[in-house]
Formats: structure tokens, sequence, C-alpha cells
């Protein structure tokens, strides 16, 4: 084999190489999902229904408007446990609202007085009192590369 021909080779398996890497780093599982946020759900009461997640960057509208939220998730229960994901999530400070949508109805279900009827939770496992929990109470920080979060849900 010339010299010729084994430079070809080798320039090649290098162009090779490369492109098979950007593919892999483009598929699921490669570096999009190495900025996530991962929530692990506990303290469901039954797997009816289906559990509503809000990712929040800012304390204005933390916890009761969730369509101010960055990112929204939602996931099936499955043996009283559930797991939402956020994707693409840049480095910074976030808060987590999640509650049991039981009746799968898209909203979270609350008594005359404002109170949840459904289980309700929030990153740091934070509480409020009088009211839902503040946002420096549940807020955390993401870096680049995965978040793993745990949250038990509570029923009031």
């Amino acid at each position: 084999m010339s010299k010729t021909s084994i430079l070809r080779a080798s320039v090649f398996g290098f162009m090779l190489h490369v492109a098979c890497t950007v593919w892999v780093l483009a598929q699921p599982g490669g570096s999009q999902e190495e900025n996530a946020i991962q929530v692990d759900i506990d303290g469901l009461q039954s797997d009816r229904g289906q559990v509503l997640c809000a990712l929040f960057s800012s304390p204005a509208d933390f916890p009761k408007k969730a369509d101010k939220a960055v990112a929204h998730a939602k996931s099936e229960i499955s043996g009283k446990h559930a797991t939402c994901e956020f994707q693409s999530v840049p480095p910074g400070t976030y808060a987590v609202a999640v509650f049991h949508d039981e009746n799968s109805n898209g909203k979270l279900d609350t008594n005359f007085m404002g109170i949840p009827r459904e289980g309700v939770g929030a990153s740091n496992n934070a509480k409020g009192r009088f009211g839902p929990p503040k946002f420096p109470a549940a807020a955390f920080q993401h870096a680049s590369g995965r978040t793993n979060l745990k949250i038990c849900i509570h029923y009031l």
C-alpha cells in the first residue's frame, strides 16, 4: 500500500469518526439530555390521573401561575411514582411546582377557600405557611449537566 493510500485511509477514517461523533451527540441521550432537570415524584395516593410539573426561573408567578413557567412537563403515574423531565435547560436558578391531577382536567382543583383538593409539591420539598411555598424556599441551582430532584407530594 502506498503512502498516499494510507494517508487517504487515515483521513477517511478520521472524517468517519467525526461524522459518527456528531451524529451520536445529536441523538436523544447525547448532549441534549445533559442540560436536563429530572424530577422524581413520590408520595402519590394512587395511580389515577397524571402529574403536571412546571419549571419557574423567577419568583414573579411561582407557583400559582403555571402558564408563566419557563417549561412544563407531565407524567403518567405507575406504582404511585412519576417522573417529569425538562430538556435543554440553561444553567440558572429554578424552582419546580408539581401537582397530582387526579381527574386529568389539566388544572389544580381547589375548594372555595383556594386550598388544593389534589396533592401538591415543590422542589426542596418546600412548604408554605398559609399559602404556597415561596420561590427562595424552593429554589435550586442548575449547572450544565443533569440535575436530579426528588419531590414528595402532600395532600392537604
